[in-house]
């Protein structure tokens, strides 16, 4: 279902989102199962204004932003733990699944994503056709 790609860019990932940078914020956890005929995957962005999610695909990967407005300036912080700014997370899809009829609902401050199995990709019974027309072959 979800295609993995190089090891080494999937543990610069997992450093950005424990720790995060200045410029790119930890990312957003998700969990990604198999529900039947489809894929569902979850993102927890909690406090995040719904108008500030964008989700693009463009062919096999799906690319979901998000951004936590900054605080102001004018209070003194004396606790800042919840990453804050713009979020993005790539996902790459197998060719298995059908990116042309992803859903996507926004609740409680998660996102779901919902990815139907391509219909190329569901298991068909295939008919086979035989003829009891036997022909002999003379030399």
């Amino acid at each position: 279902m979800l295609m993995r790609t190089d090891p080494f860019r999937d543990l610069d990932r997992l450093t950005q989102q424990i720790l995060g940078t200045t410029a790119r914020p930890a990312a957003m956890p998700m969990d990604a199962w198999r529900e039947g005929e489809q894929l569902v995957v979850e993102f927890d962005l909690p406090g995040v204004d719904a108008d500030s999610v964008s989700l693009d695909v463009e062919r096999n990967v799906v690319t979901v932003h998000a951004e936590r407005p900054a605080r102001a300036d004018n209070q003194e912080m004396l606790a800042s733990e919840r990453p804050r700014g713009v979020f993005s997370r790539q996902l790459f899809l197998g060719d298995n699944l059908d990116t042309d009829r992803i859903t996507a609902n926004y609740q409680s401050g998660v996102l779901r994503l919902t990815v139907p199995v391509a219909e190329r990709a569901k298991a068909r019974k295939i008919e086979i056709t035989h003829s009891d027309d036997r022909k002999a072959v003379s030399a």
